[in-house]
C-alpha cells in the first residue's frame, strides 16, 4: 500500500507519477485557494488563509514519513496497538527558499518544534529567467534527516533545482528530500522530475501553465510581495 493511502494525499490524482502527491479536493480547501488568488484579499487575510493552507501541508507531508509499530496502555490499563515514528523530529530539516519559501517556516516550527532550519537564498534574473545563489546555510549533515524544502510556488522550477543541487553537493539524498508547496504547475513540475525521479514533491494545487512571464497562471502574483507587504 502506498504512502498516499495513508493520506489526505493523493499521487493517482496527477498525471507526473507516484513521487507527486497533491492535496485532496475538499470544500474547505477550494475555499482557501479563491481567498488567496482574489486580487482583493487583504494582507492580513492573504497571510492567515495562507497560514492554514501551509499547516496542511506540512501535516500531510509528515505522513509520507515511515512509522513502527509500538504497543500502548491506556488510561483503562488496555492495551493499545499504536505506532511511533521511525524518522525523529529532530532529524526533519526545514530548508526555506528565501524570502517566500521563509513564510512556511512559522508552521513547520509550530508542527515541529525542533526540527532544524536551513536557509538558501536564490534569485532569478528578470531578463534571462535563470537563478543565482547568492548564500545557502544548512545543518551538519545527517544521513537520518529527511528535508522538507519550502517554497510556495513551482514555476519554472529553476530556483528548486538549484536548491536541490546544493543540498546534494552537502551530502543529502535526493530521495529524503520532499519539496513542499502551495501552487505548481506541470512545466515546474516535469522540469524537477526529469531531473531527479526519486526526489517526492507535496503541492496544494497544480494550476494551467506559466505564462510569457514565466508566472503561474491563474496563479495568485508574487507571493513573497503579498505576503510580506
Amino acid at each position: 500500500m502506498s504512502a498516499a493511502e495513508y493520506t489526505g494525499l493523493s499521487s493517482n490524482d496527477t498525471k507526473f507519477g507516484d513521487t507527486v502527491y497533491l492535496l485532496r479536493l475538499t470544500n474547505q480547501l477550494r475555499l482557501l485557494y479563491t481567498y488567496i488568488r482574489d486580487v482583493n484579499t487583504s494582507n492580513k487575510n492573504f497571510i492567515f488563509y495562507n497560514n492554514r493552507l501551509i499547516r496542511l501541508l506540512i501535516e500531510e507531508t509528515l505522513n509520507l514519513l515511515p512509522l513502527k509499530s509500538q504497543q500502548i496502555i491506556t488510561p483503562l490499563n488496555e492495551l493499545y496497538q499504536g505506532f511511533e515514528p521511525l524518522v525523529k523530529n529532530t532529524n526533519i530539516v526545514g530548508v526555506s527558499i528565501i524570502r517566500a519559501g521563509e513564510s512556511m517556516e512559522f508552521e513547520m516550527r509550530n508542527v515541529l518544534p525542533d526540527c532544524k532550519i536551513g536557509k538558501i537564498l536564490i534569485q532569478r534574473n528578470e531578463e534571462t529567467f535563470q537563478p543565482q545563489l547568492f548564500y545557502s546555510k544548512f545543518p551538519e549533515y545527517n544521513e537520518q534527516d529527511y528535508i522538507f524544502l519550502l517554497d510556495p510556488m513551482l514555476a519554472t522550477g529553476g530556483s528548486v533545482l538549484m536548491a536541490i543541487d546544493c543540498l546534494i553537493k552537502n551530502g543529502y539524498k535526493e530521495d529524503k528530500i520532499i519539496f513542499v508547496n502551495i501552487i505548481s504547475c506541470p512545466e515546474g513540475i516535469e522540469i524537477v522530475k526529469a531531473k531527479h525521479p526519486s526526489l517526492k514533491i507535496v503541492t496544494g494545487m497544480i494550476d494551467e501553465c506559466l505564462n510569457e512571464k514565466k508566472y503561474i497562471v491563474p496563479g495568485l502574483g508574487d507571493f513573497g510581495d503579498r505576503y510580506f507587504t
